[in-house]
């Protein structure tokens, strides 16, 4: 009887962190030291179920703060099972804190603060993306337009 009570209790013992429901972990490397104020920062999240299984139709976020300001960016799937893609954009220079919340558990992960430099940007204008698909399409039709041209029959002369 002792024996079984024994079994018994360390049944329960192992098994009630499988009862305590799911967890998951949410990989992301760190900006790298090129990241500076108003530059993108395409940050890729892995959220894996138990630290094993990709995790897809998640609505994982990323968020950062500095102590002033805080920011959230939400993470979109990509083309992999369990990568999300979060554009997150650091406003200022400084040290910022950042963390993920995987959409899973309900878990936020946290990680080492970060020091973002000055941006390249000075002073610019931000041009958006679609802008340079744009000027290749403007540039593809003139080259077009161009060879037609060349390629067109010559006139015969009027006759007077």
């Amino acid at each position: 009887m002792r024996t079984f009570l024994l079994v018994l209790g360390a049944a329960l013992v192992l098994a009630a962190p499988v009862a305590g429901g799911g967890f998951a972990t949410a990989g992301l490397a760190p900006p790298d030291g090129g990241i500076g104020a108003g530059d993108t920062w395409n940050a890729e999240v892995t959220i894996r179920a138990h630290g094993v299984t990709p995790m897809e139709g998640l609505l994982p976020y990323v968020t950062i703060s500095n102590g002033e300001t805080r920011k959230r960016f939400q993470a979109a799937p990509t083309d992999t099972i369990g990568v999300y893609l979060a554009k997150v954009k650091f406003p200022s220079e400084g040290t910022w804190n950042y963390s993920v919340y995987d959409g899973y558990a309900g878990q936020t992960h946290t990680y080492k603060a970060v020091q973002i430099g000055p941006g390249s940007g000075g002073g610019g204008f931000a041009v958006p993306d679609w802008t340079w698909g744009l000027l290749g399409g403007l540039g593809a039709l003139a080259l077009l337009i161009l060879v037609a041209r060349r390629l067109r029959p010559a006139a015969a002369p009027v006759a007077p």
